[in-house]
């Protein structure tokens, strides 16, 4: 792209911020004129956005995901001080300097101290902010090795902004929003009504009119995964819709942040037996699938298959372009991972920070076309 295209898109994207705040529900009277999802090749789920060009969770970087061909848009949903439900992949705003929170002198008393699954955390929490105060803040790209030039540019996006994104978007595209932290989030943000962080989460989606089960028509309309790390998160909002639900998955040595269980039990088959009921898939950890020794890929464990065994779908992450992203069996060729996930492991869908590549790749070796 020359670079008059890269002075014009950060201003295409602004105007669009603006007409996304505050505006009523999107018009279905043309829904039924739109390319439908594809759901015949595994879904390009854009993690966090196209965060690999822009910064993460902002409408910059879920409109390039579209643009370049995204199934999926994915997110990360957390609440503030004052209810309100927004996206951010951190309790706190000044990890790896990925907001400019710290320039504001009127928030410098704000700073505090928490305990987070375990684990103390100091800095500017979400949870200590209103809407208000946040939509001042500006996000940065997150990995300095990455283009720094929109850094302070976009604003934080609530839930129904993204929504908003997705529901407008000239092509079906489906939103993938994770329930973050519900531990941390339900002891500390509380609703008029006594209702649970997962109760509103559910509200905004059936508010928007995301309902049905996968692969359902109402589903296929408007598609949607529910995720989260938290297993009971999972199993309560079964009881508030029928949407999908994939049961995320760490490091095996890592436990869960409300039932205290370790990966390494989840992905036990007897676990397996239980979440089935509950979820359509996993999505683990990469390591988790196969392990690793000295950054190389070492044995490939059981899981998908068990998983398959089972009809789940498995959607693993992380899948980043960088060299110091990629194992060394693929020679810094990123094609040559998405090869090897989807030939010889067979992965329904995988998250991507870069959508455009995996799209590219899909285009080369599984092309649409020649599925009509």
């Amino acid at each position: 792209m020359s670079s008059s295209g890269f002075v014009l898109v950060p201003f295409l994207i602004l105007l669009t911020v603006v007409g996304c705040v505050g505006r009523p529900l999107p018009s279905k009277l043309h829904d039924s004129d739109k390319q439908p999802l594809q759901t015949s090749r595994p879904y390009n789920i854009a993690h966090r956005g196209a965060n690999g060009e822009f910064p993460e969770e902002t409408t910059a970087a879920y409109v390039r995901a579209i643009e370049e061909g995204a199934d999926f848009i994915e997110t990360d949903i957390l609440a503030t001080k004052d209810g309100a439900l927004i996206c951010s992949h951190d309790v706190t705003l000044d990890l790896d300097n990925r907001t400019n929170i710290a320039n504001f002198s009127q928030f410098a008393d704000r700073k505090r101290t928490y305990e987070v699954q375990g684990v103390n955390m100091t800095g500017w929490f979400v949870v200590d902010f209103t809407l208000e105060e946040l939509k001042l803040v500006r996000v940065n790209q997150r990995f300095s090795f990455r283009d720094q030039q929109y850094n302070g540019k976009f604003p934080i996006i609530t839930f129904e902004e993204y929504i908003s994104i997705a529901l407008n978007a000239q092509r079906v595209v489906g939103i993938y929003p994770e329930i973050k932290n519900p531990v941390f989030i339900n002891k500390h943000v509380k609703w008029s009504d006594g209702k649970k962080f997962e109760d509103k989460f559910v509200e905004t989606l059936t508010k928007y009119g995301y309902k049905g089960s996968y692969m359902s028509k109402e589903w296929l309309k408007q598609p949607a995964f529910v995720q989260s790390f938290a297993p009971s998160s999972l199993t309560y909002t079964a009881d508030l819709t029928d949407l999908p639900k994939i049961l995320l998955i760490d490091d095996v040595t890592v436990r869960t942040e409300d039932t205290n269980q370790t990966y390494y039990d989840i992905t036990s088959d007897s676990y397996l037996d239980f979440i089935r009921n509950y979820v359509v898939g996993i999505g683990p950890w990469k390591d988790t699938i196969v392990t690793t020794e000295d950054n190389y890929l070492n044995e490939v464990t059981d899981l998908v298959a068990n998983a398959h065994a089972r009809g789940l779908q498995v959607h693993p992450y992380t899948f980043r372009n960088e060299n110091s992203f990629l194992h060394l069996n693929f020679h810094q060729d990123p094609y040559s991972e998405y090869d090897y996930w989807i030939n010889k492991i067979g992965i329904d869908g995988l998250f991507t920070d870069f959508t455009g590549s995996f799209h590219d790749f899909q285009e080369w070796t599984s092309p649409l076309s020649s599925k009509n």
